[in-house]
C-alpha cells in the first residue's frame, strides 16, 4: 500500500476550474475527511484518486495501479435487476459460495431481512447501505467514500460509522488498517473519523 499524494493538482472542465492547486498527502492507512461547499471539489478529489479521472495539471500519486480502490458514490448506483444480497456479491465473486458473505455484510448494517429484496423495494437509505457494504466488501487498500451517511437517521448513522471505523481500522477483519478519504458536509461525522479535516474552500 502505498501513500495518496495530490501535488498541485488542478482540475478544468474548459473555462470552468473545479480544482485548484490542492496539495495534499494521505498516509497508507491514514484517515482523512474532506469538508467544504457544494461544487468546490470534493467529489472529484475522490475521482482523481481513484483515477477515473486525469488532473488538468500537477499530479496524483497512489492511483491505480499503486493502490487498489474501493468507491461509493453519492448515488447508489446499484443495480436494479439484482437483489440487495447479490449486488454485494458482485464485487465478492458474483457466485453462490461467497452469497454468506455478503450477507453477513448486509446484517452489519441492519439489513438482514432485506437481503432477497430488490433496489426498487428498498428506502433511499436501505439503499445507501447496501452500496456502503458493496464498497465495503469489494478488495482494495484505498476506501474512497462520498456522504456515505447521508440520509440515513440517527441510530442507524451512529451503528453504521462505527462499522467503518472498526472497518478501516483493521480491529473488524484482523487485517492491516485501510486508507479512508472521506467526503461530508458533516461536522459530527467529520470530527468522529479525524481530529482535522480538511476544508476545501
Amino acid at each position: 500500500m502505498n501513500d495518496l499524494i495530490f501535488e498541485h493538482a488542478s482540475l478544468s472542465f474548459g473555462v470552468r476550474d473545479v480544482l485548484r492547486d490542492f496539495s495534499l498527502t494521505v498516509p497508507a492507512g491514514g484517515r482523512c475527511v474532506l469538508m467544504g461547499a457544494s461544487g468546490s471539489g470534493k467529489t472529484s478529489i475522490l475521482r482523481l484518486a481513484a483515477g477515473l479521472m486525469k488532473p488538468t495539471s500537477g499530479r496524483v500519486l497512489g492511483t491505480p495501479p499503486d493502490n487498489l480502490f474501493s468507491m461509493q458514490f453519492q448515488e447508489p448506483r446499484l443495480l436494479p435487476w439484482l437483489t440487495a444480497e447479490e449486488n454485494v456479491n458482485l464485487v465478492l465473486s458474483d457466485s453462490k459460495t461467497t452469497l454468506p458473505q455478503a450477507r453477513i455484510w448486509l446484517s452489519r448494517v441492519g439489513l438482514a431481512d432485506a437481503c432477497g429484496l430488490y433496489p426498487a423495494q428498498l428506502s433511499g437509505g436501505m439503499q445507501q447501505r447496501v452500496a456502503l457494504c458493496r464498497a465495503l466488501a469489494a478488495p482494495h487498500d484505498v476506501l474512497l467514500l462520498d456522504e456515505p451517511f447521508r440520509g440515513l437517521d440517527s441510530g442507524t448513522r451512529a451503528q453504521t460509522m462505527a462499522l467503518v471505523a472498526d472497518f478501516v481500522s483493521g480491529r473488524l477483519t484482523g487485517c492491516e488498517p485501510k486508507t479512508l478519504l472521506l467526503v461530508t458536509h458533516d461536522a459530527e461525522e467529520a470530527n468522529f473519523f479525524t481530529d482535522t479535516p480538511v476544508v476545501i474552500a
